[in-house]
């Protein structure tokens, strides 16, 4: 079974646009959000623009600020300062990676909390940990939302995820603890990867190499998350997973493109939701 990552999206921006309408209707006012990308990367140059066509479609606001690749770190954190006092934004996203002169822990820090819709500051991950988030990050929501749009019970199942980053490897070991699932976490140093893979019943694989996870380490009927985004030398977009080889095996699987990815748009703009609710109960 294909999990169709664009279908479930669709059907969540649905949802959103039926609560901006509602919005804009009773309180005349409609969510904003901002989103700040430093140099010319294409990649992410693609995600901006994804974000801006999901915000187009559901009737949130988006403004978009392409900087240059040269921009110092003050000049970066006085725009973030000004978009923190802007009432008509209400989430605040800087694309990642950023130059290497630049700190992104100081640029994270510097983003409001309750506009971090991105959700990477220190205290919403701290309330992520405690299991008190107002907001979730927004790849590991958008794996829960496809478990449970497929009707995939977590409570008691062996999940593994491979890979640890603060975006998705840790946060989604979180979520799916808070699911009472039991959950092993991999890495570069972890021993014997391939029998622990295998033991998975639900695994999800986050560390940025075509094609990482062979047919040989998922076990039969398995469910598979592939989070990974890679370019091939022929140009092809690929993911972490051997597709083509572990559909045969797995239960569940995400292709790549069209599984995760557009996931990830739509639980974004669902936070900016989530961050406009609360900045409007404080005026």
């Amino acid at each position: 079974m294909i999990i169709d990552g664009k279908k479930i999206s669709e059907e969540i921006l649905e949802k959103i646009k039926l609560k901006v309408l509602s919005i804009k209707k009773n309180r005349n006012i409609v969510p904003g959000l901002a989103v700040i990308m430093v140099g010319d990367d294409p990649a992410s140059r693609i995600y901006v623009n994804n974000k801006k066509k999901a915000c187009s479609k559901v009737g949130v606001y988006s403004r978009e600020y392409f900087l240059p690749g040269g921009i110092s770190e003050e000049d970066l954190l006085k725009l973030i300062s000004e978009l923190n006092r802007d009432q008509n934004i209400h989430g605040i996203l800087v694309q990642l990676p950023l130059p290497s002169h630049i700190n992104e822990n100081a640029v994270i820090e510097a983003i409001c909390p309750e506009k971090d819709v991105d959700c990477f500051h220190p205290f919403n991950m701290g309330k992520l940990l405690t299991g008190n988030a107002n907001i979730l990050p927004c790849t590991p929501a958008g794996i829960i939302a496809a478990l449970e749009h497929e009707k995939i019970d977590i409570s008691s199942k062996h999940c593994v995820v491979v890979g640890r980053s603060n975006i998705v490897g840790k946060p989604i070991s979180l979520l799916l603890l808070q699911k009472n699932a039991t959950v092993t976490i991999c890495h570069s140093k972890t021993l014997n990867l391939e029998d622990v893979c295998r033991r998975a019943d639900i695994l999800i694989c986050a560390v940025g190499k075509a094609n990482f996870i062979s047919k040989e380490m998922v076990k039969n009927n398995a469910v598979v998350i592939d989070v990974g985004i890679n370019r091939l030398p022929n140009g092809k977009i690929c993911g972490d997973v051997d597709f083509d080889n572990v559909k045969f095996i797995a239960s569940y699987i995400t292709p790549v493109p069209g599984g995760v990815g557009p996931l990830t748009v739509s639980m974004l703009i669902n936070n900016v939701l989530e961050c406009f609710g609360k900045l409007v109960e404080k005026i």
